[in-house]
């Protein structure tokens, strides 16, 4: 499973990306709000070390404006990943860039029909959000479950990019599901690598070492 990195801080994705834990990035208005930075300056620089698809969202709500802004977006970098809501402009945008060579992110999916029709466009990456269902009671990861089933039932080629993740286990549960990418904030990614048992192990070894008295360096 590749792992993409759901923020716009560029020291937080240089920590991560030091560790081997990048292949991706995506980001969005929210989070590009959050960083304080302008959009081309932020994505520009977060392309410079990281080599795997970057997610730059565009703002209009119109196809023929989302394309000029996919464009100019997509001459950031070659690996930017022109990011696009799952409307039907956002489809027709999709369809456009994607037929120009350009990898597309369509976001904001809830539901089976939608990453089917997304696929149909062209789309590089489908992100269903998991989080947000489950806010509203529905259980994200069946949705999952249903777009991998539909597409290895008609081999499309597009990417499931598991978004919205809030737990360690969302990011479990995707990997036994089959998404393909899963983009969580630095504190999910960080929080796979913590257990209760091995700070207990971990403590019992430090006393016992304590107390022999000895050192290695």
């Amino acid at each position: 499973m590749k792992f993409f990195i759901d923020t716009a801080d560029v020291d937080a994705i240089r920590e991560l990306h030091d560790l081997g834990m990048v292949d991706g990035v995506t980001t969005n208005p929210s989070l590009i709000l959050k960083s304080g930075r302008n959009i081309l300056e932020v994505t520009k620089e977060i392309c410079s070390f990281v080599k795997g698809p970057v997610s730059a969202e565009v703002v209009a709500l119109k196809a023929e404006d989302m394309i000029a802004e996919g464009r100019k977006l997509a001459a950031i970098a070659p690996n930017i990943a022109v990011k696009v809501p799952l409307t039907w402009d956002g489809l027709k945008t999709c369809k456009v860039l994607s037929g120009e060579g350009f990898m597309v992110n369509v976001t904001l999916c809830f539901s089976a029909n939608q990453a089917l029709i997304a696929a149909k466009a062209g789309a590089t990456f489908i992100s269903p959000f998991i989080g947000r269902l489950d806010d509203i009671n529905l259980d994200g990861l069946d949705l999952i479950g249903d777009i991998r089933t539909i597409y290895d039932n008609y081999d499309f080629k597009t990417q499931i990019l598991a978004a919205s993740i809030r737990t360690a286990n969302h990011v479990k549960d995707c990997a036994l599901i089959g998404a393909d990418v899963v983009t969580a904030p630095p504190a999910v990614i960080k929080a796979l690598a913590s257990h209760v048992l091995t700070d207990k192990g971990l403590d019992q070894f430090t006393a016992d070492w304590a107390k022999t008295g000895q050192k290695i360096l």
